[in-house]
């Protein structure tokens, strides 16, 4: 039983993962267009404010600030559809969203050869305000959210599955909240000389640690039966 499960599981999880290296190429390709339009300088720290563009060029910051949101709803009903309950469907929004920030990135090096080290910085996302930070940091999140999703699949796959409590999830969203929060810090200030002085990173490592500490407590909980 547990190894035909297994089996279902990790066919389903590659489906996840080639569908968010593909959508990944198109958030690159996105942005590959955008960086010509906005910055045809060239793409380097400090840079103009998005938020503080020519009115003539505003409809385009709206417009992307509504694809990133449709790109959520996007994850949110590949999760519904691939996921059997909430712990899975959970886990696969983000499995889908580590896979696709990761692979952006990949994609961003083949087509424009950059970044040139994970220390260069980037605007991340725009919802609800502008995230900037090296890209280091994203990429830690994402390794994390990764392997918490590979960790629910195959407990849930094995007939183990993780014991998660209201307090769990309260965690988890106040680090979730610490987390973003830290990579908006230093948002606003993109186009100031000294823009990495904005960013906390003891804040950011303050709410990855919380998310972690939080997972390892639901991992080492005795578990519950299967719903």
């Amino acid at each position: 039983m547990s190894s035909e499960s297994l089996r279902i599981t990790f066919s389903r999880f590659l489906i996840v993962v080639l569908f968010a290296v593909a959508f990944a190429y198109i958030e690159s390709a996105v942005v590959v267009y955008l960086r010509a339009i906005f910055y045809p300088g060239g793409f380097a720290f400090p840079l103009r404010n998005l938020l503080k563009v020519d009115p003539a060029q505003k409809y385009l910051v709206l417009t992307e600030i509504g694809r990133e949101a449709a790109t959520l709803v996007l994850i949110l009903a590949a999760c519904i559809l691939f996921g059997r309950n909430g712990r899975q469907r959970f886990a696969y929004f983000i499995a889908i969203f580590a896979v696709w920030d990761i692979f952006y990135y990949v994609w961003l090096k083949v087509i424009l050869d950059w970044p040139a080290s994970i220390m260069d910085w980037d605007i991340l996302f725009m919802i609800p305000a502008v995230w900037a930070s090296a890209v280091l940091y994203p990429l830690i999140i994402s390794a994390l959210m990764l392997a918490f999703a590979v960790v629910i699949l195959h407990r849930d796959a094995i007939g183990k599955p993780i014991a998660v409590t209201p307090l769990d999830w309260l965690i988890f969203a106040v680090a979730s909240v610490v987390i973003v929060a830290s990579l908006c810090t230093a948002g606003p200030y993109m186009d100031k000389v000294d823009y990495q002085a904005y960013f906390y990173w003891p804040l950011f490592a303050l709410g990855a640690a919380s998310a972690v500490a939080a997972f390892a407590r639901c991992v080492c909980r005795p578990q519950q039966s299967p719903k």
